[in-house]
């Protein structure tokens, strides 16, 4: 372990059919920081899993191979559980393409000691996340009346900023918390697994914060669009996320988690999110299609990974 890591901290790193040279570069960065790094992959093919394989012996780490993609709920839940097995007081998750500064993990862990200090009960601390292609907005969210919205971060190195949730990618969790909080929801399959994590947490009298000056690089969606008069640019997803964004959704709004302005506040985001994507992002018929299975699948309270030919 090299002396810079920090001990007691394992990273949790899940792929899914990644591109190997780009999730090297995280592994790379990565592996100086922490005490073991722990990849678990969702069924990729053999020729992917031997390439991860390959860069996780340059840098010290190992990999847990699924037969089938579970879901990143479930594939974190795995990690977690070997992190446990590896003797960690903290887990680092990763998504495969996300980039950490060279210091992310010490700012973090010092930054995850004041909070305890300063504010109790912490569940886990972030990074102030960054995703270039969308003018540099951070992705750190904290409450407002109508639900999450993006934080006004405070200017001072190191300061934290309470918030809603964490992205999971760069999150770095309390072990000990997941024992009051509970596992990653895996029946979400993906989208709001992080989100739902986080409300639980706080229901649990447990902190969320973001650190500031601890820094990641994470791209959301495939690709973004302008839409005129938007100030940022939309994140734009797959016709299957869209599904999973849809029924999780409406899961949400009936989970019990939110207070009522945030349930109309969801309900009406999801309403605009459907309608932009029916009407302006193609294929509009298969994502009309399965924005409505999602809702309604949401609506019957069904889990679980998306079976197309049903």
């Amino acid at each position: 372990m090299p002396d810079t890591a920090a001990r007691g901290v394992v990273a949790v790193v899940v792929t899914f059919q990644p591109e190997v040279a780009v999730t090297s570069v995280l592994l790379r960065a990565l592996a100086p920081q922490v005490e073991h790094v722990v990849v678990v992959d969702n069924g990729s093919p053999g020729g992917t899993v031997d390439a991860l394989r390959a860069e996780l012996a340059a840098v010290g780490g190992e990999l847990l191979t699924l037969d089938a993609n579970l879901g990143i709920g479930e594939a974190q839940n795995r990690g977690i559980a070997r992190a446990r097995e590896l003797g960690a007081r903290a887990v680092l998750l990763s998504d495969q393409d996300s980039v950490p500064a060279a210091d992310m993990v010490a700012r973090l862990v010092a930054g995850l000691a004041r909070a305890r200090a300063e504010h109790g009960p912490v569940a886990a601390v972030g990074p102030v996340t960054v995703d270039e292609r969308n003018a540099g907005a951070a992705l750190l969210f904290s409450d407002h009346r109508w639900g999450p919205r993006r934080a006004l971060l405070p200017d001072e190195d190191g300061a934290l900023a309470p918030a809603t949730f964490l992205i999971a990618s760069g999150c770095l969790l309390d072990v000990a918390a997941l024992d009051a909080v509970g596992p990653m929801n895996a029946a979400w399959f993906i989208d709001h697994v992080d989100l739902e994590w986080g409300l639980r947490a706080r229901r649990a009298g447990y902190g969320l914060f973001g650190v500031v000056g601890a820094q990641l690089g994470h791209a959301l969606g495939d690709r973004v669009q302008r839409i005129p008069g938007r100030e940022r640019d939309v994140h734009i997803h797959s016709p299957v996320r869209n599904y999973y964004m849809a029924r999780n959704t409406v899961l949400l709004v009936r989970s019990g988690l939110l207070p009522v302005a945030w349930r109309v506040g969801y309900l009406a985001w999801i309403t605009k999110y459907t309608g932009f994507y029916v009407l302006a992002v193609a294929p509009r018929a298969r994502r009309a299609r399965l924005l409505l299975r999602g809702l309604l699948d949401g609506a019957r309270g069904r889990t679980g990974r998306l079976q197309e030919d049903r």
